[in-house]
């Protein structure tokens, strides 16, 4: 008899194979360990007893499918994450960025956009902000949603105060920010200069030439295959000499494409364009 492991890594892939070719969503190549996670969560959430039972309904059900996706692409993000990063873009990026008359920034897997409004905040501070055009990505449209709304819990917003101080921020944080009940609603100017938009780094190809691009904590999900084909869409992706930000956990040192980039801060993982 089959022990239940074994019989989730015969499923798994049936189920990422089902999903691509009913919704061409494709998750086959995200790592084995974090489909496990999420798909085992996902089992326990939608009260089925197995993957094949999931695989049925998301087949047959547009709609568990929808609720899938919410767990295939849970959202751990936060403003201004690791501050030691933005330092870094004041410091480093910022200088150089000023020398373009126009800017085209990526924020590549946005999801519910707490990295897109911290880099707009930067934008602005930085006197960037006016003459940038934003690009904020995702495969998710329910994240998408909340991220062009730019409302957020109101009790996240101390940590996230205390973020934007370590990251070099040069006014009050609540400045940003209007609080009604328990909401934190976010100026709109910030995002007025931004396009919201379905991408998948998986399938999708390049659809804008950019200056920087920021894909923080997003290729941890991928297998090396994945991740090696974001990063020729990221280096095909940038204009001359353009600029890449990654997670803190990510490097670009496996990849046949990590010998095009030089590091500019290589432990916040800051990289420019050869």
């Amino acid at each position: 008899m089959r022990k239940p492991e074994a019989t989730l890594d015969i499923e798994l892939p049936l189920l990422m194979e089902a999903i691509y070719r009913k919704y061409s969503y494709d998750f086959r190549s995200y790592s084995l360990a974090s489909q496990k996670r999420r798909i085992v969560h996902a089992l326990r959430q939608m009260e089925c007893t197995s993957v094949s039972e999931l695989q049925a309904r998301v087949l047959h059900e547009p709609e568990a499918f929808h609720e899938l996706l919410q767990f295939l692409t849970i959202p751990t993000t936060e403003m201004f994450r690791d501050p030691e990063y933005f330092l870094a873009l004041r410091e480093k990026v910022v200088p150089l960025l000023r020398t373009y008359p126009s800017l085209k920034i990526w924020i590549a897997g946005c999801s519910t956009g707490e990295e897109l409004y911290a880099m707009a905040i930067l934008l602005k501070e930085e006197g960037l902000l006016a003459r940038t055009i934003l690009y904020a990505t995702d495969i998710n449209p329910v994240v998408l949603e909340k991220a062009r709304k730019g409302i957020f819990p109101l009790n996240r917003m101390r940590a996230y105060s205390m973020n934007y101080q370590a990251a070099g921020g040069k006014n009050s944080f609540s400045d940003y920010f209007t609080a009604a009940y328990d909401a934190a609603i976010f100026d709109r100017s910030l995002c007025d200069n931004v396009t919201f938009a379905d991408h998948s780094l998986a399938t999708d190809s390049v659809f804008a030439e950019t200056h920087f691009i920021s894909c923080r904590n997003v290729m941890i999900y991928f297998n090396h295959d994945l991740q090696d084909r974001a990063l020729k869409l990221f280096h095909e992706s940038l204009c001359h000499r353009g600029f890449l930000g990654l997670g803190s956990k990510e490097n670009i040192e496996f990849s046949r494409w990590g010998n095009l980039f030089d590091a500019v801060d290589k432990p916040w993982r800051v990289y420019r364009k050869k």
